[in-house]
């Protein structure tokens, strides 16, 4: 029996050490620095990142085409900072061809992009509200 435990005690101590060696660490690194790289898309906009960190709350979300043009609203929600929520898509959609017309705010081909920011606990609440622009 405590020839087991030893086994297993030596086995645990390894796995320990070999976390705090140069690779470890640089692949720990690499882990991080993909925090704010798309995770996919957001649901209904298929040409709209997803940010790491957040995801679909599937609430309340409407999509809906109209000769108008279409009406999504997408719920998401992550443990983020908002700064860095907006940093991320003004980074992003402008490399997409959308142009920044506010803080919160993107137009492209007729269409308007507004992200709306709310707080829930620790929880930052985003909302993907795209429409027409008449």
């Amino acid at each position: 029996m405590w020839r087991v435990i030893s086994f297993v005690w030596a086995m645990i101590a390894g796995l320990l050490t070999s976390l705090t060696t140069p690779a470890a660490l640089l692949v720990s690194g690499s882990v991080a620095a993909q925090t704010t790289a798309p995770v996919g898309y957001v649901a209904g906009l298929e040409d709209v990142p997803l940010m790491a960190g957040l995801a679909p709350t599937k609430t309340n979300d409407l999509v809906f085409d109209s000769p108008q043009g279409r009406i999504v609203i997408v719920n998401t929600q992550g443990a983020l900072e908002r700064r860095g929520v907006q940093e991320f898509y003004a980074s992003s959609l402008t490399e997409l061809g959308w142009d920044r017309i506010g803080d919160s705010a993107f137009r492209r081909e007729g269409e308007m992009l507004r992200l709306e920011f709310g707080q829930r606990g620790q929880l930052l609440t985003v909302r993907f509200a795209l429409s027409p622009v008449h």
